[in-house]
């Protein structure tokens, strides 16, 4: 006894009715011209829950069957829409050009709401694939046209935030906010504003109150959308336990509910709180399924961003090749389209495969332009974390009389954002500065301080990094014996983590203090055992690149005496230029 209009077709097939949205759709491919019911019943069916291609393409049977151009409009940027979600910007850019074209003034006239869900759709398509200060322009324009009770208005802004973020454009930020609190939002939506916006603002005691409450007692809210945020809170905090907790439970819910088009997000946001928490292996293996995702979804903003993660991982796990080819991949990316946390990140993992490989000169003339007074500088967010790495490589580097200033300035940042921040890391990373820049008599206290941090926090690879530097400073002042000791746990520790390339800084150092460190590559034919230790440890150098002054700041020698040193190595191997040596110990 259902309506004559619910009923399936006379000339379809007897058996079990269809679904309906299929029915209805089956009844639109027989319509003749318009039929503005059948439209609305096609729409309305749409709106349940089913896959969102499905439903984008039930919205352009709908579109196709409507008489009025501003309905006809609507329903197209609708499908649009959905066709963003189900991960398909291509589909999702052809119906937005059939949405006809957005004039001034269209808000005030019949059928400006489908003006806005057009903007809407059209900022979303370049948050991911274009200039992020598009992005945020186009995402205001359409909170501005949508209806103030829409939830999309809120997610314009929200997403206009994340664009201007994306760009380092912390007003920008802070003005989308602000837009928000006079939205209409989800429950808990306005602690995380106003805890961002408190932050930033300077006002932290206030701000990290409010973002607590985000992350609830079980680790944050529901919804894939809700979780990011906590993952979000939990970083901004300091929380690095937190944001994995809400950034894993985000993925989970995303690969159940979807959308298809926030599964890059989702991993991105994991492996970057993976990343922080030092825990390098998941991050890649997380970073490098998002890039999958994002190269299948269209979004090359994503792949710059992954690809700044995986060339931090790679700082770290190595080999240095793969840094390099990330870095310049999210650089590349980053540079068309403004994205300042991208390029950030990569410039940051490059210096850190430069400390890693040796070059701390390399690594500082990298790091200064991004924290240094002046512009030009990194992102808002991340510059502070770079901190430890600039002071290391300007110390290693020798840079220190000339930039002595700003260094102390930059780690009285690092001060400041430490004593606010629930990192567990944030204390050691800010004694081992402190135990850099500190007079000798001082630096041994320094990092015994920081050694004790470290033994409250989790970590090896920021742990054998301060072991590293600590041993590096007793050997320098012939204090091999005692240099020993952190040079060994320091060893051990990157070995642990798979930090080659440390591992093998450590190793040459622990040679240098007397105590062969068992480096694999020397077993079995190795081309330079006729030589002496210290020959040894210069060939290594010359044949990873290193000129005869970095030679010599990285093993305390002049230059002179390193090209001695070089000399009798290429009479004592029978080879006559830095390009053979370099080939003769190719692994």
């Amino acid at each position: 006894s259902r309506p004559p209009d619910a009923t399936a077709p006379a000339d379809l097939p007897d058996g079990p009715a269809p679904a309906p949205l299929a029915a209805l759709v089956q009844r639109a491919c027989a319509a003749a011209g318009p039929d503005p019911v059948l439209a609305a019943r096609i729409e309305a069916a749409a709106a349940s829950p089913r896959p969102h291609a499905e439903r984008s393409a039930a919205l352009v049977r709908a579109a196709l069957l409507s008489a009025e151009p501003a309905l006809r409009a609507a329903r197209f940027a609708a499908a649009a829409e959905q066709a963003g979600l189900a991960g398909d910007p291509a589909r999702a850019r052809a119906l937005l050009a059939r949405t006809g074209p957005r004039t001034a003034g269209a808000a005030a006239r019949p059928g400006g709401a489908s003006r806005g869900l057009a903007s809407y759709v059209h900022g979303m398509l370049t948050l991911r694939s274009g200039p992020a200060a598009d992005a945020h322009e186009a995402l205001l324009a359409a909170a501005g046209l949508l209806d103030p009770h829409d939830p999309r208005t809120a997610d314009a802004l929200l997403k206009a935030a994340e664009a201007a973020w994306a760009a380092g454009d912390a007003l920008g930020y802070l003005d989308a906010l602000g837009r928000l609190s006079r939205a209409p939002a989800e429950e808990g939506l306005e602690d995380y504003r106003a805890g961002m916006a408190a932050v930033l603002q300077g006002r932290t005691a206030e701000g990290h109150a409010r973002l607590r409450r985000c992350l609830g007692p079980a680790g944050g809210p529901g919804g894939p959308a809700g979780l990011l945020r906590a993952g979000v809170a939990g970083l901004v905090l300091g929380d690095l336990a937190a944001a994995c907790r809400a950034g894993a439970r985000a993925l989970a819910a995303v690969r159940t509910e979807g959308p298809d088009a926030l599964l890059p997000q989702a991993l991105e946001h994991l492996a970057y709180a993976e990343l922080r928490a030092g825990r390098h292996a998941g991050a890649r293996a997380h970073a490098l399924e998002g890039l999958h995702a994002a190269r299948r979804a269209g979004q090359p903003n994503a792949s710059a961003q992954l690809h700044a993660v995986l060339a931090l991982a790679a700082s770290v796990e190595g080999p240095a090749e793969a840094c390099a080819a990330h870095a310049d991949a999210a650089l590349a990316g980053a540079a068309p389209n403004g994205l300042a946390q991208a390029a950030t990140l990569a410039t940051w993992a490059r210096a850190r495969a430069d400390l890693a490989s040796g070059r701390p000169g390399d690594a500082a003339a990298r790091l200064a332009p991004l924290i240094g007074a002046g512009p030009g500088r990194g992102h808002f967010a991340v510059r502070t974390l770079a901190v430890p790495c600039w002071v290391e490589a300007a110390v290693l580097g020798g840079r220190l009389p000339e930039e002595a200033g700003e260094l102390h300035a930059a780690v009285d940042a690092f001060a400041s954002w430490a004593a606010r921040t629930a990192d567990p890391g944030a204390p050691a990373q800010l004694a081992r500065c402190r135990a850099l820049l500190a007079p000798a008599d001082e630096a041994d206290a320094r990092y015994a301080e920081a050694l004790a941090h470290h033994g409250r926090a989790e970590g090896d690879f920021e742990r054998a990094r301060t072991q590293l530097l600590y041993g590096q400073w007793l050997r320098r002042r012939r204090r091999t014996r005692e240099a020993r000791g952190p040079l060994r746990d320091a060893l051990v520790a990157f070995q642990r983590c798979s930090a080659r390339a440390w591992a093998d800084r450590s190793a040459g150092e622990l040679r240098a203090a007397g105590e062969p460190a068992g480096n694999p590559r020397e077993a079995g034919g190795e081309p330079l055992a006729a030589l002496t230790p210290q020959q040894q440890r210069i060939a290594r150098c010359v044949a990873e690149g290193a000129t005869n002054r970095e030679v010599g700041l990285r093993l305390s020698l002049s230059p002179r005496t390193v090209d001695h040193h070089l000399r009798n190595v290429f009479a004592a191997l029978g080879i006559r230029s830095r390009t053979e040596l370099a080939r003769l110990l190719r692994p």
